[in-house]
Formats: structure tokens, sequence, C-alpha cells
């Protein structure tokens, strides 16, 4: 198994660049997971690291070998596309051998490595089969054993689940998430599916236009969000994202917009007690505004309950403003109800509305923001 660094790889068409200087240390066994939106560019440097596209610049090292200019078939890396791309005309076994039997390797030798790999993925009874005789699912496996079968320095997958029905993608996640224990190889998976990066991923890389936006832990990112964009793309339904101003009353810094004032438990330093306004972008989860009737900090109109079984999704609108409140069912509230929220000090992102990247609490129960976001006021 082995490593992999991306160094400033970009990829221009014409005057489009579709990535653009992204740089990148997947470590060895790592399962990172590119993440972003359709055309952000995720599939395309995953053709690069493969060799089916050449970078207009930059580079990419395997096990700290250069690999940017070798072609496909010498790099030693295994590729599982999102429509399979079996044989039709061949069976399971012949399927799993055939990188093996390209490689001109001793027949003996191909039968025991597919027997051996056939039996990790659960398809010994299938080796006879043909293709369309199989299931979704058991094409995708079938996909990963031809490419385990020659032992790999590293997986590459692009969609390999969004074929499948909703049942068959999340059993075959945990299949996957399995895989990647029992192997302790490297993965790297390409989706636009949220759901597969934060379950499955031991890092994100989240891209956006082609760059690199965050990257780290799933978590990092779901509580620790570096932009705006990052908030907004990661949960569903994501955060609430409202322009606001950090305001000083009573010593206290406040995050107040129309029908909003709450406190965000920062206070303001005692040799300069007197503090500018300054404009931000606030955000709040849905899942920390807390509904309450007695709560006077935000103040809103009922305008659609979602239920989603074991919890209800509640909107509501402060004039122009609308929020989603993620509660336990029953809720208790009506549509065109007034109703009251709270959030704690510590649920509160707050963000440049300029840069669109976070700022820094001054408060050690907040976690920590990246390094180059700027503090918010009071600067001490």
């Amino acid at each position: 198994m082995a490593g992999l660094r991306l160094e400033a790889v970009s990829k221009r068409f014409g005057g489009t660049s579709a990535v653009d200087e992204v740089s990148l240390d997947i470590a060895d066994g790592e399962f990172l997971v590119l993440l972003g939106p359709s055309g952000c560019g995720k599939s395309t440097l995953l053709r690069m690291i493969a060799g089916l596209e050449e970078p207009s610049s930059g580079r990419i090292l395997l096990d700290g070998n250069d690999i940017t200019d070798a072609p496909a078939q010498r790099r030693d890396l295994a590729m599982v596309f999102q429509s399979y791309a079996l044989y039709p005309h061949l069976t399971v076994a012949q399927n799993i051998a055939f990188p093996l039997r390209a490689r001109r390797r001793r027949r003996a030798w191909i039968r025991e490595r597919v027997a051996e790999v056939a039996a990790t993925l659960q398809l010994d009874e299938l080796l006879g089969r043909r293709p369309a005789a199989l299931s979704g699912g058991q094409r995708q496996r079938v996909a990963l054993a031809r490419a385990m079968v020659r032992d790999p320095g590293a997986f590459l997958m692009d969609e390999p689940l969004s074929n499948l029905d909703a049942k068959l993608r999340s059993a075959t996640r945990a299949e996957l998430i399995a895989l990647h224990r029992r192997l302790g190889a490297t993965f790297l998976y390409v989706t636009h599916d949220q759901v597969e990066a934060m379950t499955m991923a031991t890092r994100i890389a989240l891209l956006n236009a082609g760059r690199v936006e965050q990257v780290g832990a799933p978590e990092e990112l779901y509580d620790r969000p570096r932009s705006v964009f990052v908030a907004g793309f990661l949960g569903s339904p994501p955060m609430n994202l409202f322009p606001a101003v950090a305001r000083e009353r009573d010593g206290e810094l406040r995050v107040i917009a129309d029908g909003i004032d709450t406190a965000l438990g920062i206070f303001a330093s005692e040799d300069d007690p007197d503090t500018d306004e300054q404009p931000v972008v606030a955000g709040v989860r849905p899942e920390h505004l807390l509904l309450d009737a007695d709560a006077t900090d935000i103040r809103g109109t009922v305008t659609m309950v979602e239920n989603l079984g074991s919890e209800e999704l509640v909107h509501f609108s402060i004039g122009e403003l609308s929020l989603c409140a993620r509660v336990a069912r029953p809720a208790g509230v009506a549509v065109g109800a007034q109703i009251g929220a709270r959030v704690a000090p510590d649920r509160i992102h707050l963000f440049d509305p300029e840069s669109g990247l976070r700022l820094r609490p001054q408060q050690s129960e907040i976690p920590a923001a990246p390094e180059d976001a700027r503090p918010v006021v009071p600067v001490p």
C-alpha cells in the first residue's frame, strides 16, 4: 500500500480552470473522500491521479515516486467506476481475473487469487454467473474485486454507489467501511453525497469551483466550517445563515438581526470596553435551535412543519428571514403559530460577509477556527 501526494495540481480546458492548484496529502491506509457539488472538479482530479487525464501543471506522487507523466497502466492504482465497467460476456470469475490475465500471470496463481478475493467480498457462489444475472450491489462488489485482485497501492473510486437504490447504498457503504478496515488500504473516494462522506471518510476534502475549501475529519468540517460555503454545503437541512451585526451591550457581544438578539458569550475587554458594530454572517445548525415558548432572543411565525418520523423540521419566518429548527417529534406547534427559540452561545458560527471566512471567537469554550480565520470583535 502507499500514500498519495498532490502538489499544486491544475487542469484547464481552454480558458476554464476545472482544477485549480490542488495540494493534498493522502496518508497510507487513509480513507479520504473528495466531496463537492457537481462541476467542482472532483472527478477530473481523480482521473488525473488515475492517469486518464493529463494535468496542466503540478505533480502527483505515489509513495514518494513522481507518477505525473506515467501512463495509467503503469500506475499502481485501481479504479472503480460509477458504471462498474464489467465485461458482459465474461463470468464473474473472468471479470475479476482480467487484470491478472492481462499481466500474463500463471493460471493456477490467478485461480487462487480470484478465490481469495471472492471470499473476502462474499462472491464465492457467484463466480460462474455473468453480470446480467447480478443485482446492482453484486455488480459493485465484482468491480471492487477486480480492483482488489492485483493488490494495488491505492483504490480510486468515482461515485461507485450512485447507481444503487437507497437501501442497497446504505448496505454497500457499510461493506466498504468494513473492507477498508480489513485491508488497511488507501482509499480515495469521489462523491457529491455528504452522507457517504460523513459516514465513510477518515478525512474529507471539500472542493468548490476547482479549489479545496477545507480538509479535515468529518466532525471538524461539520462543527467548525472554515467558510460560509462549507457551512451551507454540509448538513441536511443545511445551516441557517443570515446577515447580522455583532454589537456590544452591557459589556457582552450579541448577534443582532431583525427579530434576533442573542448573546455570543464573548465579553468586551476591560481595557477597551467600547466596541464598534461589526457586520457578520451568522450561522446556526437546525438541531441547535431550541424551541422555547418563553424565549425572547428569537421570535417568529411557523410557516411549515415537516414530519421525519422521530423528528420534525419546524420552518419559521422572521420578516423576510426564514429559519429551520430540527426538533424531536411532536414539536407541538402549528402553521401560523408564534414561537420563540434560543441557541447556546457556543453554537453560533460567525463568518466575514466579504471573504466568507470563519471569524475567530474569543472564548475558550468555542472550538478553535483555522489559523487564517479573522478575529471577531473585540480584538484582544
